[in-house]
């Protein structure tokens, strides 16, 4: 297990406000022992909370062409047939996958190829189960063409806590299955677009592990 590189930077912050708070709870309320030992506990409560959420476990995917995989770790949440507007502008099957802040918040690549199609949209941060997050909210558009000719869209979206989406890929890139592509801080989703005859492999609220679990299968 390690911590993402995301979260450098504000634990390091997280780590210094938390010290001062247990320093000044020690220094200044010496006389009132259950309000520093609240305190104290707060702060280390804290700390541990972000620190979790910034944690990322190595992922050990079976590469399979066919294979469609988990973009993240959380819970499936929408499963349907959808036109897709932004890029294939027709009939799609969704897999919606959410994140909650207890999840881990790395994003992987569901499939392997090159990476056709990229675009970050600026947007709100309604929550992630939201109707019209997927087309209104911060999000990020991928589309992976893989060895056999099909495009996969994967979308980052925003939640109501996630303030900012990070990704690492650009078009022209060719990634692999599993490899991470993007991060999003705090909650959020990603949905997948597939074509009309892939066999779907998983079910509503069934938990998904990022870079292992199969999603789908491609015909």
């Amino acid at each position: 297990m390690t911590i993402h590189k995301e979260g450098h930077g504000l634990l390091l912050k997280m780590l210094a406000l938390c010290g001062a708070s247990v320093y000044g709870a020690i220094k200044f309320l010496n006389g009132t022992p259950t309000l520093e030992f609240i305190i104290i506990g707060l702060s280390v409560a804290l700390f541990l909370i972000v620190l979790q959420f910034f944690r990322s476990p190595n992922r050990s995917t079976s590469i399979n062409g066919n294979h469609i995989i988990a973009p993240a770790d959380g819970k499936v949440v929408v499963i349907e047939d959808t036109k897709e507007t932004e890029y294939f502008n027709d009939q799609r099957k969704q897999i919606s996958i959410f994140m909650s802040p207890l999840n881990v918040h790395v994003n992987r690549n569901p499939v392997t190829g090159i990476v056709k199609y990229f675009k970050y949209h600026p947007g709100k941060f309604l929550v992630a189960w939201h109707p019209k997050s997927s087309t209104e909210n911060e999000r990020t558009t991928v589309v992976v063409e893989n060895k056999n000719g099909i495009e996969v869209l994967f979308r980052q979206i925003a939640g109501a806590l996630a303030k900012r989406i990070c990704w690492y890929v650009e078009e022209g890139n060719n990634v692999d299955q599993g490899e991470e592509f993007g991060f999003i801080k705090f909650g959020s989703r990603i949905d997948v677009f597939l074509p009309t005859d892939a066999d779907i492999l998983v079910e509503l609220d069934q938990k998904t592990i990022g870079g292992e679990t199969v999603i789908a299968s491609l015909a």
